[in-house]
């Protein structure tokens, strides 16, 4: 039997804001016993976070690549929303729309008819690094602008990194766009506090009004009479070609992107990696990858580089972002001359 009223925050943030690390400090303080549920999207096509946020019991996570879940009059969000219900049965459920994604949209999916009584709004969260409001590239983007206006809650991320009066500008800044909503510190280093945590469980009170709902539009329905759960749909598996590997770009709103996924039986060198990473500069870079000391993590958002080490992957991904098209298949085969197959042979 389906849990009812399910508590959902959706957590959104410009590309680089933290999310994927916010949602991992979620995750370590789940309480025991509980099941919850994490619904990913990505701009790029082959999906990276949910290896990111690495696996651990009672946790479900569903990936949606390939652009925004806000759009497409919400199928493909029902779809995974609907498979992540009946599948997992959670406690709890975070969504993480794209970087590049328009947050109002997903609110009123989530708020549509058939979602009542199965799901409970509670707020809505934006990260932001105050140090992208000297950027216009940000200060003058729509949907970084809307991610601020929809937020019940402002985390000012990276806050270990920040000037001493981040918040101050940061909160003068939310003000002007979505007054009253609460700006709160959060890095990435820190567990999330306890108020934090009690904050963002509470019902959010500005979803309804920012949807501007016609009458009639909450009148509640039995969830099954609308086909909530009868949606099959399944992402599409990647199929590899003869090499092992598959190569898919994306490009949208003047936005390129371009991944690869290598299979299991693929090693990368560290050294030749990281060279193809440093001759590509990009808007952002993510990677999970497959070396012979272990599973790299890479992290980039334009010159800010971190890596990670995580404990399992069962593929190598890689993936570029960039406001105009690289030199995708020199990439292509500068990645496929760091790596190697089973055997340990380079191809080319």
């Amino acid at each position: 039997m389906l849990l009812g009223n399910i508590p959902v925050n959706v957590i959104t943030g410009f590309l680089g804001a933290g999310k994927t690390s916010f949602i991992k400090q979620l995750l370590a303080q789940k309480p025991e016993g509980e099941t919850w549920a994490v619904l990913v999207n990505e701009f790029g096509e082959v999906g990276l976070d949910a290896a990111l946020l690495g696996s651990r019991e009672g946790l479900a996570i569903r990936e949606v690549p390939g652009g925004c879940i806000c759009c497409a009059a919400g199928v493909p969000t029902r779809v995974a929303v609907a498979q992540l219900l009946r599948q997992a049965r959670p406690s709890r459920l975070l969504i993480e729309p794209t970087g590049l994604g328009h947050p109002a949209n997903i609110l009123k999916t989530l708020m549509a008819p058939e979602y009542q009584g199965v799901l409970s709004i509670q707020r809505t969260l934006c990260l932001v690094d105050s140090r992208n409001l000297n950027d216009t590239r940000y200060t003058q983007n729509d949907i970084f602008n809307q991610q601020l206006a929809v937020a019940d809650l402002v985390l000012a991320c990276k806050a270990d990194i920040q000037a001493p009066d981040f918040l101050a500008t940061l909160g003068a800044y939310v003000t002007d766009i979505n007054p009253g909503a609460p700006v709160l510190p959060f890095s990435a280093h820190a567990p999330v506090s306890g108020p934090l945590l009690k904050a963002m469980m509470q019902v959010s009170t500005r979803a309804p009004r920012l949807m501007s709902a016609p009458r009639g539009f909450f009148a509640t329905k039995p969830a099954a009479a609308m086909g909530l759960f009868d949606e099959e749909e399944a992402l599409e598996a990647l199929a590899f070609n003869d090499q092992g590997f598959i190569r898919k770009p994306h490009q949208a709103d003047g936005i390129f992107a371009c991944g690869w996924c290598f299979n299991a039986g693929w090693t990368f060198d560290f050294d030749a990696l990281m060279a193809v990473v440093e001759a590509n500069p990009s808007l952002r870079l993510k990677a999970v990858m497959i070396t012979p000391d272990g599973i790299l993590a890479i992290n980039r958002l334009e010159t800010e580089l971190s890596l990670a080490e995580l404990d399992d992957a069962m593929d190598s991904r890689i993936e570029f972002i960039a406001t105009e098209p690289l030199d995708w298949d020199a990439i292509e085969g500068a990645l496929l001359a760091s790596g190697s197959t089973v055997g340990g042979s380079p191809v080319v």
